[in-house]
């Protein structure tokens, strides 16, 4: 009996083996800390939250109960004796020591005449897109060989994307961006959109933004056809453009060696960085929004978190990098010159503050070759390079996520498959105004609004803060107040924002102290005749 009850005493209850099954399942799936549900005052905001919180909770359960469905793992190559690099290692004996099917997917396409090429890839990963400089414009069903649709337009062409499915895509031409369905039919002109340089597609908003050689970001809903802002970067015409997948934030690069980060909600930058002593020539984030690998003209290649906004670590290039590709395990190549190679623990290293990573994971080119774009395919080791003779298909053992969410984006689909996404993709169409730098914003509390809203239905509240603005004195129309007083961006509690509320109280407080001191230098009698 008296073994029964220290049994019972030492094993833990049920509902300390459910909390701590979350506490750790929070670890890997949580998305943060979550809302404190007892500060809503109100009982139907109450009662929503916590059926919020319930199924976050509930979410991250799933998943992590999901990990054994997670068979498969990803493979790197692994040097067998110290003085062994994997960077040595060719296509050629790669193809000879894996499989037949995965030896098919390392190829080179010769287009020496229209090139050089530009190139993309669909989100699951199964179609590719084809754009030379002179006009040549084609989409492939890359792993089948099968060509989908070829075009010549006969006139510059600067970028091209994919838009949410295969069905469509965007092409920016010498003039005005254009959309072609996937027969190569001409659908729309986008004449608001002058003189493209770059495109972005953002797949949960269905908006595309281009940057315009006039320095112009202009963002358009493909769904409605709308336009849904136009901002002026007034930084003159702009040498890179990227997004964040983590937060849908565009990267906008600049000839003064600035990044500069845009949402539609704002007409000016929400953060500006100095990131290069050059012009910036290209960016990519990874997949959880934490990190910005930038090249520049000035020969480097920079590590940036962006949490933080400061530089990790900075690495060198004998040439400065064309283009920056991170796939999602987090390997990061860089175009240069004819040469590319890829980099593994960038961010693992700037992780644990460790120093700098001594030699990259792979490398390919020297054929003489110069190397326009990179993009990695997405759930596979395939990385796609488009150069000024063609396209190569490289494979990268480890670069892919090995187990895909069928429902996200699923390589295999058929055709009713992607009719049913489309039209789900289509109701839950993310708007515009959820465009923020911090995505878990939303379904949170707003306190700062709340205590204003507070003010106003107590007037006793509010006589005093306008007492409080009666007595602000001078400086009522300074610089510092007028930013304070903006409207864009008061959602955006930033480090900037946090600096000026700091100056301001120092001033009035010198203020506040200037005038004592000359009350007292008058003398009782004129002190009270002091403003």
């Amino acid at each position: 009996m008296a073994d029964l009850s220290s049994k019972m005493a030492v094993a833990p209850t049920g509902d300390n083996e459910a909390k701590l099954r979350l506490a750790e399942a929070q670890k890997t799936y949580g998305r943060g800390k979550g809302n404190n549900v007892k500060t809503a005052r109100d009982k139907k905001l109450r009662s929503n939250l916590k059926r919020q919180e319930y199924k976050h909770k509930q979410a991250v359960m799933q998943a992590q109960d999901a990990e054994i469905l997670l068979e498969h793992t990803e493979g790197f190559l692994e040097p067998e004796a110290e003085l062994e690099r994997t960077y040595k290692v060719r296509q050629d004996e790669i193809k000879a020591s894996v499989g037949i099917e995965t030896a098919k997917k390392g190829f080179e396409l010769k287009l020496t005449d229209m090139g050089p090429y530009r190139m993309d890839y669909s989100r699951n990963g199964r179609d590719l897109l084809l754009a030379g400089r002179k006009g040549h414009v084609a989409t492939m069903d890359w792993r089948e060989g099968k060509l989908g649709c070829e075009l010549q337009l006969n006139e510059t062409v600067r970028d091209a994307r994919w838009l949410h499915n295969n069905q469509y895509f965007a092409v920016a031409q010498k003039k005005h961006t254009y959309i072609y369905d996937h027969q190569g039919t001409e659908i729309h002109c986008l004449s608001k959109h002058l003189e493209p340089l770059f495109l972005e597609f953002l797949p949960y908003h269905f908006l595309l933004a281009s940057a315009q050689m006039s320095g112009h970001l202009k963002y358009t809903d493909t769904s409605t056809g709308q336009t849904v802002a136009e901002l002026s970067t007034r930084l003159g015409k702009p040498t890179a453009l990227a997004q964040n997948p983590w937060n849908a934030i565009m990267h906008v690069g600049h000839q003064n060696g600035t990044v500069t980060l845009w949402s539609p909600n704002s007409q000016t930058p929400l953060v500006k960085a100095l990131v290069h002593q050059g012009p910036v020539r290209s960016m990519a984030m990874d997949r959880q929004g934490r990190y910005m690998v930038s090249t520049g003209q000035d020969q480097k290649m920079n590590v940036w978190d962006i949490r933080m906004y400061r530089e990790v670590h900075s690495y060198s290039c004998y040439q400065p990098g064309a283009s920056v590709a991170i796939s999602d395990r987090g390997l990061t190549a860089v175009g240069w010159g004819t040469q590319m190679s890829v980099w593994r623990g960038l961010f693992d290293a700037a992780t644990a503050d460790q120093g700098k990573v001594q030699s990259p994971y792979m490398a390919w080119g020297g054929d003489g070759q110069r190397i326009e774009n990179v993009r990695w395919c997405p759930y596979e080791d395939v990385l796609g390079v488009g150069h000024d003779q063609g396209f190569a298909s490289i494979i990268v053992p480890g670069a892919g996520e090995p187990n895909f969410d069928s429902l996200e984006a699923n390589p295999y689909e058929n055709v009713k498959q992607r009719q049913e996404a489309e039209v789900h993709s289509l109701l839950t169409k993310l708007q515009p105004d959820m465009i923020s730098l911090d995505p878990n914003i939303i379904g949170k509390l707003d306190t700062i609004n709340d205590k204003k809203v507070q003010e106003e239905r107590r007037p006793e509240l509010k006589e005093d803060h306008m007492e409080k603005l009666k007595n602000r004195g001078r400086g009522r129309n300074s610089a510092l107040r007028k930013y304070l007083r903006k409207k864009g961006g008061r959602n955006v509690i930033d480090e900037k924002r946090l600096k000026a509320e700091t100056l301001r109280k120092e001033h009035a407080a010198r203020t506040k102290d200037r005038l004592k001191q000359e009350r007292q230098d008058l003398g009782p009698a004129l002190s009270r005749f002091a403003k």
